[in-house]
């Protein structure tokens, strides 16, 4: 039945994590994988071995990662810089990822760690092999937490001190009931909790929100060697969602996937102008989309919030051009900005 469905989808998360946790044993100090953050965002190469991982780096990238033809060239993780729109992107090339890497085989652990820290991941196909590999890819990186392509779930969830389960739902829950909710509650040893559902959510969305150490990140899809396929598969690949096919050999499309990596990082350009003086288009500050005024202020110099007067705006944020704002104010893309402080 659906309870018994629900209880044991609970029981298996909470083993699968169990499972996760390595042994507290103390090992040796190992060779660092994770490199430093650097630049304005992390994208993360992710795939099978021997997909061009590497390939596409040193082709985007003024870094040189050796590529060659046999698996697991690349042993560490490898960065490199693109330079896109006055923004600096850090690639990292990661080891390739085997079956069973979430359980630590090939050093899947460390990898995926790493691809966690990233903002967005490029799952690196080869289009010769189809689908088998993106639906093994997706199941490692699942269950290790990490959701792609899909927004946190609308729930409200907070434990208590005492007063028991509290359940409400603002819409009609088709996958979920309350009965259900008490029982997976209870599989996490959760007795009083308050729980508001503002979305229809499954069993598994639900404890994703209970465990809540999940990452929810945008994922693109590249598949590589489309040089090697029939052009009715090329366009049968293009057209998924979330897809894009390159050709690192021929170098076929890489421009586009650029401009699709942008889109999915969702970061704006902000200008700066000096009184008087025509606005600064060489160097801009890169901030994440849906950043304000106080954002901008931060990245400009650290004290210069708390000196704040008002800000003058020119562009598609306001309503008319320069506009008077205070600190929160959203800004949007290509926006100039003039600060005057106390």
């Amino acid at each position: 039945t659906e309870y018994h469905l629900g209880l044991l989808k609970a029981k298996l998360a909470k083993y699968r994590a169990q499972l996760l946790e390595p042994s507290k044993s103390a090992a040796g100090k190992g060779e660092g994988f994770d490199v430093m953050k650097s630049g304005d965002a992390r994208v993360a190469l992710i795939g099978f071995p021997s997909v061009g991982k590497s390939t596409f780096l040193s082709l985007m990238t003024s870094t040189a990662s050796e590529a060659a033809s046999y698996e697991f060239t690349t042993l560490t993780c490898i960065p490199g810089v693109i330079e896109y729109k006055g923004a600096n992107i850090q690639l990292l090339d990661l080891p390739g990822i085997i079956e069973g890497a979430a359980q630590g085989k090939g050093r899947g652990r460390q990898v995926i760690a790493v691809a966690r820290t990233s903002d967005v991941v490029i799952m690196m196909l080869d289009a010769t092999k189809g689908e088998v590999q993106r639906a093994l890819l997706e199941k490692e990186l699942e269950s290790v937490g990490i959701r792609l392509n899909k927004v946190k779930p609308n729930i409200y969830f907070k434990p208590k001190k005492g007063g028991g389960i509290s359940f409400n739902s603002m819409v009609t829950l088709t996958q979920c009931s309350e009965k259900l909710v008490q029982l997976i509650l209870h599989e996490y040893k959760i007795f009083n909790a308050e729980v508001l559902f503002r979305e229809d959510c499954t069993p598994d969305e639900f404890i994703d929100v209970i465990v809540g150490n999940r990452v929810y990140m945008p994922c693109l899809y590249v598949y590589n060697k489309v040089d090697q396929i029939s052009m009715e598969e090329v366009d049968r690949l293009a057209r998924k969602p979330h897809s894009v096919v390159i050709s690192c050999g021929m170098k076929l499309n890489l421009d586009y996937l650029l401009e699709m990596l942008w889109e999915y990082l969702a970061l704006t350009c902000i200008y700066t102008k000096k009184r008087g003086q025509r606005p600064d288009f060489s160097d801009a500050i890169i901030v994440r989309k849906g950043a304000s005024v106080e954002h901008v202020c931060h990245r400009i110099h650290r004290t210069l919030a708390s000196q704040f007067k008002y800000a003058l705006v020119w562009g598609t944020s306001t309503k008319y051009s320069p506009q008077r704002v205070g600190l929160s104010h959203l800004m949007e893309h290509e926006d100039v900005i003039q600060v005057v402080k106390k």
